[in-house]
């Protein structure tokens, strides 16, 4: 309560205010009597402390020394009882306390200190029941509400009722948990959060500050803390200190709403592990039919015809340097991180976890270079959050789409290929896009010795050096494969009639003994002429 408000009480009858009026809003939380030489050591925030000034009659720069320390401590007054040691306030005493905002009471010489005191604390005591009282009957109010199945929403209502402002939930990104109309407000915020103002407070604080825009918002935040994170309870509006009872109100819903909270954290990570289950045995090859996918794929909201297209984001090797347990947190907050953006996502997003990696896979509802640019945003997003709120550098791999939900399993070991190659090019929070392999990167994976034998085996044929045509033969056949078996380009590459070619390839089916128009033939035959050229390099 107010000094104002507790000096209307009959036992300050013929008490006098000669200094600090402009004080007389400071809160007060207790009052205490004390004449002793030490007393600036015992001073309390928010004191009101009587005296009769026995050991400052002839020391006033001790007087004026407890003034300055009851100031620093934030104290709510000081009242002398005058007549008896201290004949009167000293001049001094009083400009100092004017000057410093602290209220300086002269009591009366009948008025006992111990009754001052006394019937102080019972009125103080009185309010701190009342508001008591009323916390239980307003927690006991909110917790029948959510016994009652009526949700969190219905007691931000009552809150936004009881306080006359807009009242909102927000995540731990000072974001709205639901669509709102206040977007460009709540921009504002989050975008504090990445010029590093923290928002992390205890439990029992809240914060007030103002937003400077096309217009002025004034925003108290109540954090509602659960096991893993915070959410706030946004005031549109000044909440001052001293309006005690609103702030009980607003921390009695703050209760409520983290055990509700904390309720749907663990329906959520349920099912957050039979949906990362799903996706696990569905990659791993698990399931024995595709019928079995598409069926369970349906649990999750996948559809057996959509296409998809699969990013698989990873922390850096560094970022995993630390406890288990550690870990284990901040990748719960990256995965909240993630989500949420996902879930403001324009197109649909579905998000999985498997071997410390996140998987999303977007819905393709047209070409990939429609959605190439807005997916890739996405991510940036994410990495750039990710970095901000953990200092952890986030990559992704990118995979070519996939034509249907059973095929899902390629596109997420192509984006894992693509995460692979960019930690092996050394890159740093990157998005890599899966490229195909081409034929030679694909035979530099088989080893030498079978591609030299199967090069050996079909060429064989053609290893006699005393036919010295054997060399033109080849070289025709080259040319002829690489321009698609058109004889007519053939003949212009090489400068030779087109008959001449014909007659090199009849000689070439002799020396083989198969016929050129079989497309296993001339399939193994462009693949030697690559070996060739790899055996050669």
């Amino acid at each position: 309560m107010k000094l104002s408000e507790l000096m209307n009480l009959p036992i300050f009858s013929g008490t006098r205010l000669v200094a600090g009026a402009q004080g007389l809003n400071r809160e007060v939380n207790t009052v205490n009597m004390m004449d002793a030489p030490d007393i600036i050591h015992f001073l309390k925030q928010n004191e009101l402390l009587v005296t009769t000034a026995f050991h400052f009659k002839e020391d006033l720069k001790s007087l004026l020394a407890l003034i300055e320390a009851m100031v620093k401590q934030n104290c709510s007054g000081l009242g002398i009882k005058t007549k008896r040691f201290l004949q009167e306030i000293p001049i001094e005493a009083i400009n100092m306390a004017n000057k410093l905002n602290l209220p300086l009471l002269e009591l009366p010489v009948e008025t006992s200190l111990g009754d001052i005191v006394n019937k102080s604390l019972s009125f103080i005591l009185d309010i701190r029941t009342n508001e008591l009282h009323q916390a239980m009957e307003i927690h006991q109010q909110f917790t029948d509400q959510i016994m009652n199945g009526k949700g969190i929403q219905e007691i931000i209502d009552n809150v936004s009722s009881l306080t006359q402002l807009p009242v909102y939930l927000l995540n731990d990104h000072l974001m709205p948990t639901s669509t709102i109309d206040h977007s460009t407000l709540f921009s504002q915020l989050e975008s504090l959060l990445y010029k590093g103002f923290s928002f992390h407070l205890s439990t029992n604080s809240l914060s007030t500050f103002t937003l400077i825009g096309e217009k002025q918002h004034t925003v108290t935040l109540f954090p509602v803390y659960t096991h893993k994170q915070y959410h706030y309870l946004c005031i549109l509006g000044f909440i001052p200190l001293t309006d005690r009872t609103t702030i009980l109100t607003i921390k009695q819903a703050s209760n409520v709403i983290a055990f509700e909270l904390m309720k749907e954290n663990a329906l959520k990570q349920n099912k957050k592990r039979i949906q990362n289950e799903f996706f696990t045995n569905f990659v791993n090859g698990t399931f024995s039919t595709s019928d079995e996918i598409i069926s369970r794929g349906k649990e999750f909201g996948l559809k057996s015809s959509q296409r998809y297209l699969c990013a698989v984001g990873e922390i850096s090797e560094e970022d995993k340097k630390q406890s288990y347990l550690q870990y284990q947190t901040e990748t719960d907050f990256i995965y909240d991180t993630i989500e949420f953006e996902v879930q403001h996502n324009e197109a649909k997003v579905h998000l999985f976890t498997m071997d410390q990696t996140f998987i999303l896979l977007l819905e393709l509802r047209s070409g990939w270079k429609d959605i190439e640019q807005p997916f890739i945003s996405l991510l940036k997003r994410i990495q750039m959050k990710v970095s901000v709120h953990y200092q952890k550098d986030l990559s992704f791999g990118i995979s070519m789409y996939a034509e249907e939900l059973t095929n899902v399993t390629v596109s997420y070991k192509e984006a894992k290929d693509a995460l692979y190659h960019g930690n092996m090019s050394g890159k740093k929070q990157f998005i890599e896009l899966y490229q195909p392999k081409k034929v030679p990167e694909i035979l530099r994976m088989i080893p030498y010795e079978q591609l030299k034998k199967f090069y050996d085996d079909t060429f064989q044929s053609f290893t006699d050096d005393t036919k010295k045509d054997h060399q033109v033969l080849l070289h025709t056949l080259s040319v002829f494969l690489e321009t698609h078996c058109q004889l007519s380009e053939t003949a212009k590459r090489l400068y030779v009639h087109r008959n001449t070619v014909i007659y090199r390839l009849e000689k070439c089916e002799e020396i083989i003994g198969r016929s050129l128009k079989e497309p296993d033939e001339t399939l193994r035959l462009r693949l030697a002429f690559r070996i060739k050229a790899l055996i050669q390099g």
